[in-house]
């Protein structure tokens, strides 16, 4: 190429945009990146190569594609403009020659392998958390009641009315044993009801329950507290009814006893129910939409014969409600009872502590974010490399055959020009006038005025034809 092509690339220029051209009339051009120019932050033998279309590096000489240079395929310009987050691993990748150059590289690239392994072994425990978590994560536990009370006798100079009257207090508390969880629970969230029914020959059939019922907005508590006036012993009975997550139901006797089930969730019910079908060989072996019921199962449902899928509107009306827990206890007057406190144990089911656990890691970022920030540390330090190698291949290349070498470098500059200005054939050829004096030039300058011939003749025509219409 002529002085009209050639061109460097702006690296350590100021005001001047990373990879900008700027071509040089006539300019001499000096030996690129050379260390006694432009400013010393500027790394010497920085190529000066030309910018390819669609990525930001610097053209390989004619006859070495970028590929080829670097020893690894070269990304087209989707693949470069993806965030640091969505890059593949194979940008993580060290070419083979600089592998070759630097054997201590081994370790990394066996880095790699074993992330990969881990990022499969990570993936794959996600998903068996998420899938866990979709199932009921539940254990017994045993929660402790305590039940106590305190009697208050009247006092005849009391000055307000509360103190004038013998009264009684009753205080139902309660508090899971050996809870390893940091967040306790209230007693008040293991039950959906309590009622506490009272002597109703003492307070009346209107005065004798004592009724708490969960609803949407109850605030939880840790206890309950009744008080009453009265200055004798009162026989009461308190009712619990468990708050099960998911929702249990007593089963009808009948079905109960062909199961072997007494209160359990819906699931667990149908599932035994279809044990039972399979235990028994009762579906149909021709149509195996429908159960063929033995005597036993004729007798709970009713009829010989249904279809699976009517066993679910079937089941709703032999599951009943779950029975309360029933406790009997004295509320006792006498002062010597007064320090007793009676205890009950109730089985009952809380979630899995591991549970929270499972959900605040698959929720959790903070480790995610700084594998992002590592993993861009890499791709940039990777970019890094792979720049010093293209200096370091300029270099050799430039050290074998100077005079070549730039000749190369300046045909490679031209076409890169061409294709990015989009300038058809050799401007630098054109110009000359020897140029139109080949052999081709007569046969084009015939050609040419043949086809503007044909034009002007396609013109006439369709005007003659406008004015005879």
């Amino acid at each position: 190429g002529g002085p009209g092509t050639r061109h460097r690339l702006g690296r350590g220029r100021p005001g001047m945009p990373s990879g900008a051209r700027m071509p040089h009339q006539g300019a001499p051009m000096g030996p690129p990146g050379s260390p006694y120019m432009g400013s010393p932050a500027v790394r010497p033998g920085l190529a000066p190569a030309g910018m390819e279309p669609a990525r930001k590096r610097a053209a390989p000489p004619p006859g070495q594609s970028q590929a080829q240079s670097q020893g690894q395929p070269v990304p087209t310009a989707p693949a470069r403009s993806r965030s640091a987050k969505r890059r593949k691993m194979a940008d993580k990748i060290l070419p083979q020659r600089i592998r070759e150059l630097v054997p201590e590289s081994q370790a990394y690239m066996d880095l790699l392998a074993f992330e990969r392994k881990l990022d499969q072994t990570i993936m794959r425990k996600r998903v068996d958390i998420q899938e866990a978590l979709k199932r009921p994560m539940k254990q017994k536990r045993k929660l402790r009641l305590y039940i106590s009370n305190t009697f208050n006798p009247a006092k005849p100079d009391a000055e307000d009315s509360d103190g004038s009257i013998a009264s009684w207090e009753l205080r139902v508390e309660g508090k899971l044993l050996d809870d390893p969880s940091k967040q306790k629970r209230k007693f008040s969230s293991f039950f959906k009801s309590l009622v506490i029914e009272l002597d109703k020959d003492l307070y009346g059939p209107d005065n004798h329950l004592v009724e708490w019922h969960r609803t949407p907005t109850t605030q939880e508590t840790d206890g309950f507290q009744v008080k009453r006036p009265g200055d004798l012993s009162v026989r009461c009975t308190l009712l619990l009814m468990l708050d099960y997550q998911p929702p249990q139901f007593k089963l009808d006797p009948r079905l109960a006893r062909l199961l072997g089930l007494h209160t359990q969730s819906r699931s667990a019910i149908v599932q035994a129910l279809w044990q039972y079908v399979k235990t028994n060989r009762l579906q149909d072996s021709h149509d195996k939409e429908y159960i063929n019921g033995d005597k036993y199962f004729q007798q709970i449902f009713d009829c010989p014969r249904l279809k699976f899928s009517e066993i679910p509107q079937r089941l709703t009306a032999l599951l009943l409600p779950p029975d309360p827990i029933v406790i009997n206890h004295v509320i006792s007057v006498d002062p010597s009872d007064q320090k007793k406190t009676a205890c009950y144990d109730i089985d009952v089911e809380v979630e899995e502590p591991l549970k929270g656990q499972m959900s605040s890691f698959l929720l959790s970022t903070a480790n995610q974010q700084e594998i992002s920030a590592l993993d861009s540390k890499i791709h940039e330090t990777i970019e890094s490399i792979n720049q010093l190698k293209i200096q370091r291949d300029f270099m050799l290349s430039f050290s074998r055959d100077p005079k070549g070498y730039v000749q190369d470098l300046l045909r490679s500059q031209s076409r890169d020009l061409k294709v990015m200005t989009d300038v058809a054939g050799n401007p630098e050829e054109e110009r000359r006038a020897e140029f139109y004096h080949q052999p081709w030039s007569q046969e084009a300058v015939s050609r040419y005025f043949y086809c503007k011939i044909q034009q002007r003749r396609q013109e006439l025509e369709q005007s003659l034809v406008v004015r005879n219409t």
